[in-house]
């Protein structure tokens, strides 16, 4: 199976229009969570950056931020961001507009009774990273639309957990935006991975900040 773990320099000049990477002063790495929060992962991440003093932005799911409110509130108490994720999962290739651009603002909208004065500018990234170029143009005025430059695909079941972190490693360079998933299905390499990876590169002197 071929997977991807770094996004092409060619793909990122021909999608000028997204967040890919920052260009950071010093070391400095941006962890991001996807598909969260729940009870069952995210508190441990939130252990784990804890640990290693480390900042990160969490693209949560808005129907999530409603059952588990007082998660999400506990990733901003500790200093975490939260951003736009949809409402519920969407695949944008398969979504009409209107139906899309509706389920952004109602995950915005929990995320803006979580916190009623958030940083900006918004944020939001597309599930699966699929969103047409209308439903872009759309949001863009409104938010900054955040890709990667690192993909762990620790959603991947066939992955080893050695690999996931081996391939992340190698991928990863200063000003890296780099995804993770907080949810059931990347539990196992994650758990395996995301503690070794803050580890390395804290040893390495790399700060995690986030976006």
């Amino acid at each position: 199976m071929l997977r991807l773990y770094k996004t092409p320099a060619l793909l990122r000049r021909l999608l000028p229009g997204y967040t890919w990477l920052r260009q950071a002063q010093g070391k400095v790495l941006y962890l991001t969570f996807d598909d969260g929060p729940i009870p069952e992962v995210t508190p441990w991440v939130l252990e784990q950056l804890e640990q290693y003093k480390a900042k990160a932005t969490f693209f949560a799911v808005g129907d999530n931020l409603v059952k588990y409110a007082g998660i999400a509130q506990q990733i901003l108490r500790e200093g975490h961001r939260l951003a736009n994720h949809t409402h519920n999962h969407l695949r944008g290739w398969e979504t009409l507009l209107e139906r899309y651009l509706e389920n952004v603002q109602q995950c915005q909208q929990e995320l803006e009774r979580l916190d009623p004065h958030p940083a900006q500018p918004k944020l939001f990234r597309p599930p699966y990273g699929r969103i047409t170029t209308k439903q872009a143009a759309a949001l863009r005025p409104n938010y900054e639309l955040v890709m990667w430059d690192v993909l762990t695909n620790d959603y991947d079941r066939s992955l080893s957990p050695e690999k996931c972190l081996r391939e992340s490693i190698r991928c990863t360079q200063s000003g890296s935006i780099i995804v993770f998933h907080d949810s059931l299905k990347a539990q196992r390499n994650m758990q395996y991975a995301l503690p070794r990876f803050l580890d390395h590169f804290t040893t390495q002197g790399y700060t995690f900040q986030t976006l």
